[in-house]
C-alpha cells in the first residue's frame, strides 16, 4: 500500500500553550486534516501557532461512518493528525478506538506515527518525588460499577498506582482512599502546567481536610498518585 496516508498521533499542551514540540507544529501545518476531540478547543491552539489545516471532529460518540470516512482518506493518501483536547491522544482517550480500527483495516501496512509531547501522567510522576521504577496507571476510575473493588485493589497493590480524577469526584475519591488506605501516602497534582499548578501530599485524610478547607482549590483535573504500603 504505497500510497497509504500517515496518521500522526500528536501530543498537544495540557495547559501552557508553549508546551508543544517544533515537530508537532510542523506536522499540524503539513497534514491534510486534523482529527479533533473538540474542534473548538483545538482551534485555540491552531490560531496561536497560525496553523491553517482543516479540522474534523472525532470523539467518543463518533459513528462507524466517521471511522470509515477517515479510513478512506488514508486509503486515498491523505495525511491526518489525531489530537485530543489536551495531552497525548489514546491514553484514557477515545482515539484508541480509531487507531485500533486502522490496524484492523491495514494490518502491518498501517502508518501510525507518534509525535510525543505533553502528558499529565508523566508530568505528575516526574515532579512528585515518588520512586516510580514500576507503576500501574488506571486512567479515569469508573463512576459507579466496580469502583469500590478498584479501591480495594489499590490498597493491596505492591506498585505505585496513578489515576486521573475529575473535579466532581475528587472528594469522594479521597473518602474512599480513607476507607481502604487510611495510612497510604498520596500525592495529588492539579492544574499541571497552568498558572495555579499545585502538588498536595499527605495521607488521604490530610488531603481531604485540605481541600475541604480550601474549596477554591477544587478546580481542573487531578492526577492522583498512591504509594504502596
Amino acid at each position: 500500500m504505497e500510497d497509504l496516508g500517515n496518521l500522526y498521533i500528536v501530543a498537544t499542551p495540557i495547559g501552557n500553550l508553549e508546551d508543544i514540540t517544533l515537530r508537532a507544529i510542523r506536522i499540524l501545518k503539513e497534514v491534510d486534516y486534523i482529527l479533533c476531540e473538540d474542534t473548538r478547543t483545538t482551534e485555540n491552539l491552531l490560531r496561536h501557532y497560525d496553523i491553517k489545516a482543516k479540522t474534523m471532529s472525532y470523539h467518543a460518540h463518533s459513528s462507524m461512518g466517521k471511522e470509515n470516512t477517515i479510513i478512506n482518506l488514508l486509503k486515498n493518501g491523505k495525511n491526518l493528525a489525531l489530537v485530543s483536547d489536551a495531552g497525548t491522544p489514546c491514553i484514557s482517550d477515545p482515539g484508541v478506538m480509531l487507531v485500533s480500527s486502522i490496524y484492523k483495516e491495514f494490518g502491518n501496512d498501517a502508518k501510525v506515527i507518534p509525535i510525543p509531547g505533553p502528558s499529565a501522567l508523566i508530568s505528575a510522576l516526574s515532579s512528585s518525588g515518588v520512586s516510580v521504577a514500576e507503576f500501574t496507571f488506571l486512567g479515569f476510575l469508573p463512576h459507579k460499577k466496580g469502583r469500590e473493588t478498584i479501591f480495594k485493589e489499590i490498597s493491596n497493590s505492591k506498585r505505585v498506582i496513578v489515576f486521573y480524577e475529575s473535579v466532581h469526584r475528587i472528594l469522594k475519591t479521597l473518602a474512599s482512599l480513607i476507607k481502604h488506605t487510611p495510612n497510604g501516602k498520596v500525592t495529588i497534582g492539579r492544574e499541571l502546567t497552568k498558572q495555579f499548578e499545585q502538588f498536595v501530599k499527605g495521607n488521604p485524610e490530610e488531603i481531604l481536610k485540605y481541600f475541604e478547607l480550601n474549596k477554591d482549590k477544587i478546580k481542573g483535573e487531578f492526577v492522583v498518585i498512591v504509594e504502596p504500603k
